[in-house]
């Protein structure tokens, strides 16, 4: 199973498990179909929504982890 990495791209990250958009709309990003937001990393996106990387990218994860 591959890891999630805060320089991965949203679209990226969504191809791997639908599950995760969840945990991305709570984080904030409820514009995930946008676009625009499918090439921006999670760092990126992190940074706009003014949250840390590095606890969306354990989230998403442990999230992979459970359900993989």
């Amino acid at each position: 199973m591959k890891e999630i990495t805060k320089d991965m791209y949203i679209g990226e990250v969504l191809q791997m498990d639908r599950g995760l958009a969840g945990i991305l709309m709570n984080a904030g990003m409820h514009c995930l179909g946008c676009p625009s937001s499918q090439m921006e990393s999670i760092e990126e996106a992190a940074m706009v929504h003014g949250f840390s990387s590095d606890e969306l990218v354990k989230q998403l994860n442990d999230y992979l982890k459970s359900t993989h």
